[in-house]
């Protein structure tokens, strides 16, 4: 019985191990992208100063994404 228990509880913390390393790369794969003022002129896109928020560039094709 404690042999189980035992096995119970190493299966569970390697389970929740592996959801926490994916859960990682998921959050890492799903961060915005970022831009340079530069390469955001470059591509013919516009800069906007959002208050509080910092600056966004909108290129032309409607997409946003952070300037840094």
């Amino acid at each position: 019985m404690r042999i189980r228990r035992t096995l119970g509880l190493v299966l569970a913390a390697a389970t929740l191990a592996g959801a926490g390393a994916v859960g990682a790369v998921s959050a890492q794969a799903a961060a915005s992208p970022t831009i340079t003022r530069q390469e955001c002129t470059d591509a013919g896109g516009q800069i906007k100063s959002v208050p509080y928020g910092g600056d966004t560039c909108t290129l032309p094709d409607g997409t946003s994404q952070r300037i840094t």
